[in-house]
């Protein structure tokens, strides 16, 4: 299963119920539409992310962010 998943959560609720649970994240972003695309460091994680806010899963493809990579000039 992967790491990373979709909630229809902000930000700072998925920060809030990782910490609480112990779970480590590894990258975490908001989502265009309203929501967070996070990714848990570890599979048990996700697994109990997963666990703990499985009503809060997106299903499906969500629009993410682009990212823009700044030349290594600046």
């Amino acid at each position: 299963m992967s790491r990373a998943m979709n909630l229809a959560l902000s930000e700072a609720e998925v920060q809030a119920a990782c910490a609480q649970a112990n779970i480590r994240i590894s990258a975490i972003e908001p989502l265009p539409q309203a929501g967070t695309h996070v990714v848990c460091l570890t599979g048990e994680g996700a697994d109990a992310l997963r666990a703990k806010l499985g009503k809060h899963l997106i299903a499906g493809k969500v629009k993410r962010f682009a990212f823009y990579r700044m030349p290594s000039s600046w």
